[in-house]
């Protein structure tokens, strides 16, 4: 991965993370760093699961990507918001 890679995977992440947290309901007790970080890993793992679903490189916008990526990172957010809730 290139260093061009990185960064749109970090942008694309902090925009992921962002739109995860918006999508579970009530207030998260995480920061907005941890917030980024499920988000990018949310981001290259959705990016991964459409590559292997065959959906990543379609016309136009990859609307089955930016859904799973979403989906991943609000599992991601919702799962540290409880173990964080629980200390």
């Amino acid at each position: 991965m290139e260093i061009s890679g990185i960064i749109s995977a970090i942008i694309i992440g902090i925009i992921i993370g962002v739109l995860g947290r918006l999508v579970v309901p009530g207030r998260q007790h995480i920061g907005i760093v941890l917030t980024i970080v499920v988000g990018i890993v949310a981001a290259l793992l959705g990016a991964a699961i459409a590559s292997g679903l065959g959906v990543a490189d379609t016309k136009g916008i990859d609307w089955i990507e930016w859904l799973i990526q979403i989906g991943l990172a609000a599992v991601g957010i919702a799962a540290l918001d409880r173990s964080r809730a629980r200390r």
